[in-house]
Order: structure tokens, then C-alpha cells, then sequence
């Protein structure tokens, strides 16, 4: 556990394959890892990274933990891409040491032996052809060989239980057919993902076929199987067979057809008869509808359009008569798939629903995703910190989601502040969630601005200009030159215009470098915004150096 704590602040700290891949190899060959963590690193390192972190939040601990941990990857996809390589090479240098020096892996130092306490075995101890084999592959998940041993029982005759049989069904349809990757496995990006059907000689269809009996759980397996791999036309067939063979489907079974609804209707009305025919034929079969029913015909109703903003409020009060809360899922939370009907303004006018109080009257103790465009829209700060202060309540902080999530979740609460407060209270906000939270995007710091420049604050923005190169934002040509116009729009004190020449200046300095992977260009207004806060400033040599620059980038002085 030590190793892996140091190896995981190695790669947050310098987060590059040479300097993760010396400190591996270092680190096996040294007694104490944490003062070998010392010679790479100093603390001036780790306190960089901790600086900006909250230190009077209640909740702190695990939520900035894994922020801090995350910082170098956080916001765009080459890091963690480079991360993701880190790690894979890692694996990969870690392969080869086990592989090359296997006794030092081999030896048990836990004294007394705890079973449970162990590393899981993932190695088959059962080699001859019988269900106790069957079984083992199953729990392990070992797909392909789960198959063959099935085919093996089969062919030399021996009966397999329907549970059994069920349960390979069950791994099937989960993984498909083939095994499942490595738990620790590098995450894969979208693109790189590839999408999996099933074939018309898969082995779960094979199997089924060959069952001599089949009951509800057999063909729920084939159906969410079908389902998840993309093979939704024959999720409906194989449903008609169990109606037809006079059996009832289960929650899971309707819940996997609503999932799919949408794929096999081409118009938004069809798809919403067809999910609510399903709801109905739930009814008429008496199965209870869960959480995960809702979220799927919320889920369905973010394919419907139009359609989908007006069937979705009875939706949520369908739930709240049934008792069931709003609350997330594994796969979706019902507040994302509630979102498509609650991002406009209309939609909360035209429903007259105050989201806030429905979502307390259901303890709802996670609603940022949802309610963060609904405070935008109206305008209301007061429900937006009533919305922020239920984070603090126990670990709520998890329901923020990954860390786009919470780029958007932060990203707009601090528009309204930016919109509704004062500026004293936006700096206090500022100071709080910016970085150690929130990494802003460029119209992020423009809101700021325009907070500064709303209560007359513009002394600020020397300092706010060292934040947006920080930030790597002093490539954005629009906020560059916002923030240029407002620093020439009027004078100032002396002090306060000697500092707007020398932040003009530096941005003067980041227009002439042409080394920049994305260079600025001068605009006419660039040009004469600089020139006016130096003559302002009675830099009357570097204003003239300024109008040189005129004819040079071939613009007319405004």
C-alpha cells in the first residue's frame, strides 16, 4: 500500500513516463520509499499543489484528495492521455520485474495467514471436465474458457443444471464473448472504443437454443444481453417468444426494453407509445417498477425531442406517488436525464414547478447537475447556495460526478455569482474555488471582469491578468482584449494607472514573441487599448513605440 501511494504521487506530481519510469526502478531497490519519494521530489512541489486547497472546508479530505491527485490530468485530454500512457508503462516495467525476479513475489509476510485478507486467485484449480469447473470459470469470469467447459459437460454427456446454465448465460450477456478486461486496465477513450454487436452465431443465442428448458431469468439474460450489445430488434423478438411461450418478464427484462425503445422507433411519438405500452404491460403483469425503471424511461426521453420536455414532469410525479427518490443509479442519475427537460427557461415557466422544494420534499440530497441551469436561468442566488450547501452534507460531494461534471457544476454557479453578487463576495468565492476546485475556462475569468467592471474594481485586474497567464488563458484574444478596453476606457489614480502600464506592457510582450504554439495577433483595438493606457500613464516614449507597431501589423489607429 506504501508503494503504491508513492508510485500514485509520482506520477501527480511530475505525471511524465521518464521521471515515473526512474522512480520505479529506484524504487525497488530502496529500502524506504518514502525518502526515496524525498530525492525526487521537493516539499516546495508538494506545497505548490497544495496551496489552493481549502483548508477550513468540514468536507475536506477525500474529494480535494482525489482533486489534488488528479491536477495534472484534470482538464484536457492530451495529460491524460500522457497519464494514461504513465500508467500503462508502469504496468509494463512492473511485468517485467515479477516476471524476472518471481521469489521476491512469491513469499507470504503476513503472519498470522488471513485467507480473506489475501490477493484474490485468478488462476483455474479445477482441471477436469465437471460443473465445479464450470462454476470456478464463472466466478472468475473467464468467459472463453466458462464456454468451452460447457461444451465439454454437453459433449460427453453430462447434464447441466438450468441455474448453471443461467449463470454462463448471465457472464455472457454481460461481457459478450470475450473475456473482460483487466480491472486495472488503462481507461479507454471513446474514440478508441470500439462498439460490440452481437453475431448471429454469438454464443449466448447458441446456448439459449440449445437449452432443453427455459425459464424468465434465461431469457431476461438474452434480452439485456442483446440490449446492451446493440442488438435491440431482437430484443423485442426474443420478448415476444417469452410472452408466447406463456411467461412473464421481470423489472430487469422491462427495464432493458425501455432502454432500447428508442433505437427501434424512428419518431418521437413512437418511441413514447412504445415506452408507455411497456410501462402498461408492466402493470398488467404486476411487476413494480424501481429506480432504474425511471431512469431509463428518462433516459429514453432524452431521444424524444420536444416530446421528451413535456412527458417528463409526469414522469417525476409518477415517481413521487410510487415513493421512489431521486436518487443515482450506476450507470445515470435521473437528475442528468431530467436535465434535457430543464435546461430552457421556458420549461420551468411553462411547468410552474419549483424544482428546489420537489426535490427536498423527496430528500433529495444531490441536485447539482440539475439544478445549477435552472439557478442560471431564474436568476436566483439565494436557491443556488441552499443548492451548494447541501455538498457539505455527508459525502454528497461523490453525486458531483467525474470531473467534467463538476467543471460545468462550478463553471456556472460561479456565473451567477459573477451575475448576482457583489464583488467582495465573488472574490471571497474566487479565492475558494478557484483552483483547488474549479479550473476556469476563459468566459469564466470574462464574467469576472465584468463583475469587476459592474462594481467598479478595475484596480483588480493587474492581479486577475497574473491568474489568466497562470491559467494558460493569455492566448485567448477575446479576453485579452476585454481586458485591455476596460484598463483604457477611463483614467485612474497614478498608482493604479502605473499598474495598468506594466500589465499592458507584459501583454505588449506576449504579442511581439513568436515562439508561442498559439500566437496573438495585433487588432487595431489591441494596438490603440495599449497606446491609451501608456499615454495615460505619461509613458510617452512607449506609447510612441506603440503607434510604430500601427504600420507594422498594417492597422488603422480607432
Amino acid at each position: 500500500m506504501l508503494y503504491n501511494t508513492v508510485v500514485n504521487w509520482c506520477f501527480w506530481l511530475k505525471g511524465t513516463q521518464e521521471i515515473s519510469g526512474q522512480f520505479t526502478i529506484a524504487l525497488l531497490s530502496e529500502e524506504n520509499p518514502v525518502s526515496l519519494f524525498l530525492k525526487f521530489f521537493s516539499f516546495s512541489d508538494i506545497i505548490i499543489k497544495y496551496r489552493a486547497v481549502q483548508k477550513d472546508s468540514n468536507t475536506f479530505g477525500v474529494a480535494e484528495l482525489q482533486y489534488i491527485q488528479n491536477y495534472s490530468i484534470y482538464f484536457c485530454v492530451r495529460p491524460q492521455k500522457l497519464y494514461s500512457l504513465a500508467q500503462e508503462s508502469g504496468r509494463t516495467a512492473a511485468k517485467y520485474f515479477i516476471n524476472t525476479y518471481p521469489k521476491y513475489f512469491q513469499k507470504d509476510f503476513a503472519n498470522p495467514h488471513i485467507p480473506c485478507l489475501m490477493p484474490e486467485t485468478l488462476e483455474l484449480q479445477v482441471n477436469e471436465v465437471s460443473e465445479a469447473a464450470l462454476i470456478e470459470r464463472i466466478q472468475l469470469r473467464k468467459v472463453k474458457a466458462a464456454v468451452d467447459m460447457y461444451d465439454q459437460l454437453l459433449q460427453a454427456g453430462t447434464p447441466v443444471s438450468l441455474d448453471l446454465t443461467n449463470d454462463l448465460l448471465d457472464l455472457i450477456s454481460l461481457y459478450g464473448d470475450c473475456d473482460p478486461a483487466r480491472g486495472d486496465a488503462p481507461e479507454q477513450r471513446t474514440e478508441e472504443m470500439v462498439s460490440l454487436t452481437l453475431t448471429s452465431n454469438n454464443n449466448a443465442e447458441r446456448i439459449f437454443n440449445m437449452m432443453p428448458e427455459r425459464n424468465r431469468r434465461s431469457y431476461g439474460a438474452l434480452i439485456r444481453g442483446m440490449v446492451k450489445h446493440g442488438a435491440y430488434s431482437k430484443a423485442f423478438n426474443t420478448y415476444t417468444d417469452l410472452l408466447n411461450n406463456r411467461l412473464t418478464g421481470d423489472v430487469h427484462i422491462f427495464n432493458a426494453l425501455i432502454s432500447a425503445a428508442p433505437e427501434v422507433r424512428e419518431k418521437y411519438v413512437e418511441k413514447w407509445d412504445l415506452i408507455v405500452d411497456l410501462l402498461k404491460q408492466m402493470a398488467e403483469q404486476k411487476v413494480k417498477p424501481t429506480l432504474l425503471t425511471f431512469n431509463a424511461v428518462l433516459k429514453a426521453l432524452r431521444r424524444c425531442g420536444s416530446l421528451g420536455r413535456t412527458q417528463a414532469f409526469p414522469v417525476i410525479n409518477e415517481m413521487k406517488a410510487l415513493g421512489i427518490g431521486l436518487s443515482p443509479s450506476p450507470a445515470q442519475t435521473s437528475f442528468q436525464n431530467m436535465q434535457v427537460t430543464l435546461n430552457s427557461k421556458e420549461a420551468i415557466e411553462t411547468t410552474g414547478l419549483n424544482i428546489f422544494s420537489q426535490t427536498l420534499s423527496l430528500q433529495i440530497k444531490s441536485c447539482w447537475s440539475l439544478l445549477s441551469p435552472q439557478c442560471l436561468a431564474t436568476k436566483d442566488i439565494e436557491q443556488a447556495y441552499r443548492v451548494h450547501s447541501l455538498l457539505g452534507v455527508g459525502e454528497n460531494w461523490k453525486l458531483l460526478g467525474d470531473s467534467y461534471y463538476q467543471s460545468i457544476y462550478y463553471g456556472r454557479f460561479f456565473n451567477l455569482l459573477c451575475m448576482m453578487e457583489h464583488i467582495d463576495v465573488v472574490l471571497k468565492w474566487y479565492k475558494e474555488l478557484i483552483p483547488s476546485l474549479y479550473y476556469p475556462n476563459s468566459q469564466g475569468m470574462r464574467d469576472l471582469l465584468q463583475a469587476l467592471d459592474t462594481d467598479n474594481r478595475l484596480d483588480l485586474i493587474p492581479q486577475i491578468w497574473k491568474d489568466i497567464k497562470r491559467m494558460g488563458h493569455d492566448n485567448k484574444t477575446e479576453l485579452v482584449e476585454e481586458m485591455l478596453s476596460l484598463m483604457a476606457r477611463e483614467n485612474q489614480i497614478p498608482e493604479v494607472q502605473q499598474s495598468f502600464a506594466d500589465c499592458a506592457l507584459d501583454v505588449k510582450a506576449l504579442y511581439t514573441q513568436t515562439d508561442r504554439r498559439v500566437p496573438l495577433s495585433w487588432s487595431a483595438g489591441s494596438l490603440s487599448s495599449i497606446t491609451s493606457i501608456l499615454l495615460a500613464a505619461e509613458r510617452t516614449q512607449q506609447a510612441w513605440e506603440m503607434l510604430k507597431l500601427f504600420k507594422l501589423a498594417n492597422r488603422v489607429p480607432s
